[in-house]
């Protein structure tokens, strides 16, 4: 996985945040079998940022813990049509992830957790959504939720 790490944070991430990001985007990438050159990037972020990110382009006006731009959808009106081996030469890029790190110290507090099982479940949640998972029907769920749980559990982030 090529994997391009932001700190927009005003503390400034712990390296071992970094590098619990590095491993389990490298985890769900290799579980998911995804090309060693797929590129995804993920942004970390306070309350304050991801609170206008998430007004401006999901019309709601308060913090959220993660938010996922895809690069790809289904929507076949976006699709570019190009030379197949054009196509796989190219480097896949999944999109963006956005994560807040004061909803991970929130939560974590809330949910009686370390806030490394936060950020991780944070990480998969927002990777498995560029991958087109979601969790808006209750089969879909049980899926997204339960890949989750696997790779957080294979990664030693066992709730």
């Amino acid at each position: 996985m090529d994997l391009e790490l932001y700190d927009q944070t005003t503390t400034g991430a712990q390296p071992e945040q970094l590098q619990l990001i590095r491993d389990l985007i490298d985890l769900a990438g290799q579980t998911l079998k995804l090309r060693d050159d797929t590129e995804v990037s993920v942004t970390l972020m306070n309350n304050d940022a991801i609170q206008k990110i998430n007004e401006q382009y999901r019309g709601v006006d308060r913090p959220t813990d993660v938010i996922s731009f895809a690069m790809h959808d289904d929507d076949e009106d976006d699709l570019i049509v190009m030379d197949p081996e054009m196509a796989a030469e190219m480097p896949l890029n999944l999109g963006d992830i956005m994560i807040s790190v004061d909803k991970v110290s929130e939560q974590a507090a809330f949910l009686n957790h370390s806030e490394a099982r936060e950020l991780g479940y944070l990480v998969v949640h927002g990777f498995l959504h560029l991958n087109g998972y979601d969790h808006l029907q209750p089969a879909d769920e049980t899926e997204m939720f339960t890949l989750q749980r696997q790779i957080l559990d294979a990664y030693g982030l066992e709730k």
